[in-house]
């Protein structure tokens, strides 16, 4: 078969661009700062299998193609999140290291928390959010609830069994299930959990009758029959999971809310190098393939600005210290 100069000298341009385009990134990323020599560590407070470390890995693998280095997610997982974010602030502010984290690790702790070894608006710069996602209410498969009207029910039949577990005390999943309790007339006591993963096992097992945390981290498991998701607290049905009920729809719409994940730097962290990691970041999360994983896991993408994001920050700081005063909780 024979092949004309024109087609091989457009076919030679069409491979040189192919090339290139595989190189362009990390040498975008070398220029922009980013290190490319070694490997970048995404560092989460929560256990590997909870929703927090799938989403992570999901993120990392994506940064691995785009940029070309090698993206390992580190799970520090202990006291609500806090130990991570103490991680990042004590780590070099190269750009080799990063936090993905939601709000129940950060800003919930900063409100509940007397004490805590970093503080959050300097020792830890906001790169971008990441997206929202849902508190939701689960039951256990073994107490043969199918929806939250028969979980009510159980409840009265069973006075000294009104306990939820929750994947971070002092924190938003913690609140929702408290204040749930008070709505409904019958105080829900709080047991704290190391993350999703165990409370999982928990609740597949039947030792533990309720739980509460993210839609992340227990949609896979509802699908999997492993527990029941009987109530979502965002004020409209999540895109992730359009058949579960709003805890508007069931009569408490003054209990609505929504917890959000975002990246963070060490607070130390060049201006211009947390711009380059906004860059990158932003691209990953808004690539349709992500957006897609992401949203099965039971997160909606939703990026930002560096300053977008501490603004935010602040302003549920404030929101969340009302939350904690409603729950009735006291700084520990």
């Amino acid at each position: 078969m024979t092949i004309d100069h024109n087609r091989r000298k457009t076919l030679g341009l069409a491979a040189g661009a192919a090339a290139a385009s595989m190189f362009a990134i990390p040498g975008t990323a070398r220029a922009q700062g980013i290190p490319t020599g070694g490997p970048i560590r995404i560092l989460t407070g929560f256990p590997a299998g909870g929703g927090t470390d799938v989403m992570a890995r999901v993120l990392a693998e994506k940064l691995r193609e785009r940029l070309g280095v090698s993206v390992i997610v580190e799970n520090r997982a202990g006291a609500s999140g806090t130990l991570a974010n103490e991680a990042l602030k004590n780590a070099t502010p190269d750009g080799s290291v990063l936090l993905y984290a939601p709000s129940a690790g950060t800003v919930a702790q900063t409100v509940t928390k007397k004490q805590l070894n970093y503080d959050l608006e300097k020792d830890l710069a906001t790169i971008t959010q990441a997206g929202v996602v849902a508190v939701v209410y689960v039951v256990s498969p073994t107490l043969g609830v199918r929806n939250f009207a028969e979980y009510v029910d159980w409840l009265k039949k069973n006075p000294k069994k009104h306990h939820f577990g929750t994947t971070a005390m002092g924190s938003s999943t913690h609140f929702f299930g408290v204040e749930l309790g008070q709505a409904l007339g019958m105080p829900l006591e709080p047991v704290a959990y190391k993350g999703a993963a165990p409370l999982v096992a928990d609740l597949s097992a039947g030792h533990a009758s309720a739980g509460c945390g993210g839609l992340s981290d227990f949609l896979q498991h509802h699908r999997g029959d492993k527990l029941r998701i009987i109530a979502v607290s965002s004020p409209k049905r999540a895109a992730a999971a359009p058949d579960l009920p709003t805890i508007g729809e069931l009569g408490y719409p003054k209990l609505s809310t929504e917890g959000w994940y975002g990246f963070y730097a060490p607070g130390k962290m060049s201006p211009a190098l947390v711009q380059a990691w906004n860059k990158e970041l932003v691209a990953v999360l808004e690539s349709p393939d992500i957006k897609q994983k992401i949203l099965q896991i039971g997160m909606e993408v939703r990026t930002s600005t560096p300053q977008a994001m501490a603004e935010m920050q602040a302003k549920d700081i404030v929101a969340f210290r009302a939350s904690m005063k409603a729950a009735g909780y006291v700084p520990e």
